[in-house]
């Protein structure tokens, strides 16, 4: 099927991800070539140098490219054989109009425009991460979160702007950020200092601050937790944190075009997500149940089997947080698998700190403020800061070996003798298939032929080619 930027995508299971080398591609074109009569030997040794030469000497170009044809492969159905992890669900993979829908009333100009993305399918914590896990992690390791330690001023004024005078030392102590409901009516919603207040002694074992605790919060998410936080706890996990596009993959539940995980139904909102249900922040009526923080899982859970996707607390991503990136996105005008987001950050409007991506909204989100209760809604945060509405969840991704291209007889010869792929997968060979396989062994990509019919001998020339999937991957910082 192609997408609507024309670009071939070709969506496949599990079985079709296949890893080998280059004495097993030796082996399949020593079987082709016994095949053919001396003739056709003749000709396939002459186009074999040909594709040699010309793959040799084309140079790569990464530049963008209009109505691209190279096919794109998506893991979507679990590995067999492979168990879900506790606390986890499977997201099959697919691809994703990443960005707010055109219909959406609340879409902020950093979520357009839409730009097309394929994801490989992964695991993703059901829920976001508790505390009663955090403090297992924490109990094992010893780790010490940010909002616990001491303040380094010298770090902090790096993130800046010049000239910034130190705060008194009676603020310098190690805390976070909690919600304060302001004594007076709000007029500007955009000075966010009238609810925020630093307190001194707020870490993710005192939540509400000095003389709270986690009695009765075991199932609580943890909060006040920085990306580094976040990183410590997946390290030790073995899993690490969704990309922005898997998050959003992910939120969506199998729908396509829609404002939230269950559709486009705003009128459900108090009894699918915690949000602030009322006049915010003056006035929160608890309609929806909660006034604050919920216990994980209070709410349905979308398509795919994730509650609290939206709603209660903002959710960390591995992704640089860069105001113009959707539009470059769009520039490139391509298909981009699994992506990780920009190189680098940039916002003109905290140009000093270095922020990453989060998602999903919280229990403070409302209408009449920033309505991030949606798929799309992004935000910026910056690694070292820490609040009472943020915490994260994780993911363990899937990985076969190697991607593939799949090749397939009613397909374009030409897309096969493009030098710049990963991986060839061809289906069904005939003779024609051959100098497909010999291209690919030139210029050091995987080849999987499938079995030739009538050919007894393509058992032994099969042998060596292995069916490989593991679990996690390194996170990209």
């Amino acid at each position: 099927m192609k997408n609507n930027d024309g670009q071939l995508i070709a969506i496949v299971g599990q079985s079709k991800i296949i890893e080998t080398d280059k004495n097993s591609i030796f082996e399949i074109l020593n079987f082709v070539m016994s095949s053919l009569n001396v003739r056709a030997r003749f000709y396939f040794s002459v186009l074999v140098v040909l594709i040699s030469y010309s793959c040799k000497d084309k140079p790569k170009n990464d530049s963008p490219q209009k109505n691209r044809t190279e096919p794109i492969s998506v893991l979507v159905e679990k590995p067999d054989g492979m168990e879900i992890p506790e606390g986890m669900v499977w997201i099959p993979g697919g691809i994703l109009k990443q960005g707010a829908i055109s219909s959406d009333p609340f879409a902020m100009g950093h979520e357009r425009p839409q730009h097309t993305v394929a994801v490989d399918g992964f695991f993703m914590d059901a829920t976001e991460v508790t505390n009663s896990e955090y403090a297992k992690f924490v109990e094992e390791t010893g780790y010490v979160t940010v909002a616990e330690r001491a303040i380094d001023w010298e770090e902090m004024k790096k993130q800046l702007p010049p000239d910034t005078p130190k705060p008194h030392d009676s603020v310098m102590q190690p805390g976070s950020l909690l919600f304060k409901k302001p004594k007076q009516q709000v007029v500007d919603l955009n000075d966010y200092s009238q609810w925020w207040e630093w307190k001194v002694g707020a870490n993710w074992r005192h939540p509400q601050g000095p003389g709270s605790d986690l009695d009765g919060r075991e199932n609580y998410p943890v909060v006040h937790i920085s990306y580094e936080d976040a990183l410590a706890y997946c390290e030790w996990a073995g899993r690490r944190l969704p990309t922005e596009a898997e998050w959003e993959w992910a939120a969506r539940g199998g729908l396509n075009q829609t404002i939230f995980p269950w559709g486009n139904d705003k009128e459900i909102l108090n009894q699918r997500a915690n949000t602030w249900s009322g006049t915010f922040p003056m006035d929160n009526d608890g309609d929806d149940g909660f006034k604050n923080k919920a216990p994980v899982a209070s709410y349905p859970p979308n398509g795919y089997g994730l509650h609290d996707i939206v709603g209660n607390v903002w959710e960390w991503t591995q992704d640089w947080y860069n105001a113009s990136y959707y539009k470059n996105r769009v520039a490139a005008n391509d298909t981009l698998m699994n992506p990780t987001g920009p190189e680098s950050p940039l916002n003109r409007y905290n140009p000093y700190a270095k922020e990453k991506v989060i998602k999903g909204g919280s229990f403070l989100c409302n209408a009449n403020y920033c309505a991030s209760y949606r798929v799309s809604a992004r935000m910026a945060n910056s690694l070292d800061s820490a609040q009472e509405h943020l915490g994260f969840r994780t993911v363990l991704p899937v990985r076969a070996k190697a991607h593939v291209m799949a090749i397939h007889k009613d397909l374009n010869a030409k897309i096969a003798y493009n030098c710049d792929i990963d991986t060839v997968f061809i289906a069904a060979p005939k003779h024609w298939h051959a100098p497909m396989a010999v291209m690919a062994m030139q210029a050091d990509k995987y080849v999987y032929v499938e079995k030739p019919y009538g050919h007894d001998q393509h058992e032994k020339a099969m042998q060596g080619l292995k069916l490989e999937y593991e679990m996690g991957g390194e996170p990209k910082l």
